[in-house]
């Protein structure tokens, strides 16, 4: 564990970038730079939990980004390992985990390709253990972030919460390079949060509104809309 990084993501990559010969983890006890999904800061103070999973993945890059459900389903079933608690948690697509419908966790995917390959994946996991954003500096539409530790008087360690996140993870890569994605995606959909309610889905300034029904075999959001049944591969999700 790094006593300081700029970010668990940046010094994954780094790491790749030197010769990685396979996985590895970096936790950190303090980001000075963490970033969350579309360059956002990613406020990360001492007592949080910030770490990223470096590999190199054999598939092509469309089939790698669906690790993020793997990644997802294993910090969940991580937090609901720790604490006891399995109805607090649910997935919100599509990379955050959300505690009694609070925003708790974000995942973050970046990759560098070589041809229609991958060189390297990482997955970055920021997880608000003893506290929470201030809602005042995120957006007007975006869920209201908790800390584990107000919403359920339990004190994690980062330490503790990796301890159980690696086995997780492990599990549900090898579910996916044996299985592929079906069996992730069904499990995700047990805890999808408004499965089956209205909800809105931002594309740069375009906004679609609709029932939330499904995640198709690629991954992407299916909403029924006024316009029909439609399928997005890439949007910020407001309820």
């Amino acid at each position: 564990m790094l006593d300081s990084v700029d970010s668990t993501n940046a010094e994954a990559g780094r790491l790749a970038s030197a010769g990685l010969s396979g996985p590895a983890w970096v936790l950190a006890q303090r980001q000075s730079a963490g970033r969350g999904r579309r360059g956002r800061a990613w406020v990360s103070p001492p007592g949080n939990f910030c770490a990223s999973l470096v590999m190199q993945p054999p598939e092509p890059a469309h089939m790698v980004a669906l690790r993020s459900f793997a990644a997802a389903l294993a910090l969940r079933e991580a937090l609901v390992g720790l604490t006891g608690l399995p109805q607090g948690f649910a997935l919100k697509w599509p990379n955050d985990v959300l505690l009694n419908g609070g925003k708790l966790a974000g995942i973050l995917l970046e990759s560098v390709g070589q041809g229609v390959g991958v060189a390297h994946l990482v997955i970055g996991f920021g997880v608000n253990l003893i506290s929470a954003p201030d809602p005042g500096l995120l957006e007007p539409e975006a869920r209201h972030p908790v800390s584990l530790l107000a919403e359920t008087g339990l004190r994690l360690t980062p330490v503790a919460v990796l301890a159980a996140l690696a086995p997780a993870w492990a599990r549900w890569e090898a579910v996916f390079v044996a299985q592929g994605f079906a069996p992730l995606r069904a499990e995700w959909l047990r805890h999808a949060a408004r499965l089956g309610q209205t909800v809105h889905a931002r594309t740069g300034g375009n906004v679609q509104s609709g029932i939330f029904e499904t995640v198709d075999a690629q991954g992407a959001l299916v909403l029924v809309t006024a316009a029909g049944r439609v399928a997005i591969p890439a949007a910020e999700v407001f309820f």
